[in-house]
């Protein structure tokens, strides 16, 4: 696959990018696990078809220390043994705040109440914020068609 467009190649795709990894880098404060936040980034993305991203956060959670077996298990969340009560709520509000097309009401209050048992206010904002931002990055990767495979972990800082 060839990319349709240089997105770090123009004055404002620098711009766009820029503003979007501060964002993301703002959501790292709030004190949601940088594992949780992998998983959320990895889910996202394969619900959304995006292969930059799905590489890129794949990598990254390796060269953090994740198991191959956790990040394997990503796509069957549901049935895998191997996370926490709280990561499975946060990939949960991630599968319906990226999917919120498919559920009339966005994400169901079932769901939000599963993910408050296990974050506070400040961590729901940056749990909702990064899913927010995921899903941009991956909408923006997926329209250009970026390739993906060719990620090195912190290759953008």
């Amino acid at each position: 696959m060839e990319t349709r467009l240089n997105v770090f190649g123009t004055a404002i795709g620098g711009k766009v990018m820029k503003h979007l990894v501060a964002a993301a880098k703002a959501t790292g404060d709030a004190g949601v696990p940088a594992a949780t936040q992998e998983l959320v980034n990895i889910r996202a993305s394969q619900i959304n078809g995006c292969g930059f991203c799905t590489d890129m956060h794949t990598k990254d959670a390796i060269a953090a220390g994740e198991t191959s077996l956790r990040l394997n298990l990503v796509a069957a969340w549901r049935e895998a043994t191997v996370f926490t009560e709280a990561e499975r709520a946060a990939l949960e509000l991630a599968e319906e705040g990226t999917r919120t097309a498919d559920a009339a009401g966005g994400v169901s209050d079932d769901v939000w109440a599963r993910a408050a048992k296990y974050y506070d206010e400040d961590q729901l904002l940056a749990l909702v914020s990064h899913i927010a931002i995921i899903n941009a990055f991956n909408r923006l990767n997926v329209i250009t068609q970026q390739p993906a495979g060719d990620y090195q972990p912190g290759q953008f800082g």
